[in-house]
């Protein structure tokens, strides 16, 4: 039987240039956090805008310029450990129901679908892969994943990869990382 879906999971498409299956891609945010061992009642906003919203955020909060694909906006500054860990506490079985700290609130990843259609061929891919690789590649910087460093950006681009094949199965092509200043 397949897991509840994830509650603390926001999403909203406010762009009309691309048609996007918000609940497809919530679905695949939800089963990339759970791969990753993020506690279940972590939050994570998904965004779908256009190109002026995505070069505004650009601009004012990296100094970017124009339309980027894909910016990730960390909430907590240090992800907590996911999954139940003896030293680390957590709730587990026979523990209360109601949590004592609130939730851990990721943070958002904002998505220009517009900019992954026009980019999936320059990638050798659909926009739907390329949207695929952009909400999981934000949702990795979230969880602390960079791409500054080459052994890191090797690293990065290896669990998206892994990521994809496991939950994106129908990818026509492997995907080309995020070229967006903001990524």
């Amino acid at each position: 039987m397949a897991a509840p879906p994830r509650s603390s999971l926001y999403g909203s498409d406010e762009q009309d240039a691309v048609d996007v299956d918000l609940a497809r891609w919530l679905r695949l945010t939800g089963a990339v956090l759970d791969d990753e061992g993020v506690p279940f009642d972590a939050e994570v906003s998904l965004i779908f805008v256009d190109e002026d919203t995505i070069a505004d955020l650009n601009r004012r909060f990296l100094d970017g310029t124009g339309p980027t694909d894909v910016l990730a906006f960390p909430i907590d500054h240090e992800p907590a450990p996911g999954g139940r860990r003896p030293d680390t506490g957590g709730r587990g079985p026979g523990s209360p129901t109601e949590a004592d700290e609130p939730p851990m609130v990721l943070g958002d990843v904002v998505i220009c679908p517009a900019v992954a259609a026009r980019q999936a061929p320059e990638h050798g891919q659909v926009a739907d892969d390329e949207v695929a690789l952009l909400v999981v590649h934000g949702l990795l910087h979230l969880l602390g994943h960079d791409h500054a460093e080459p052994d890191a950006a090797a690293a990065m681009r290896r669990r998206e990869q892994e990521l994809l094949a496991r939950h994106h199965p129908e990818r026509v092509a492997a995907p080309v990382p995020p070229t967006g200043s903001g990524s």
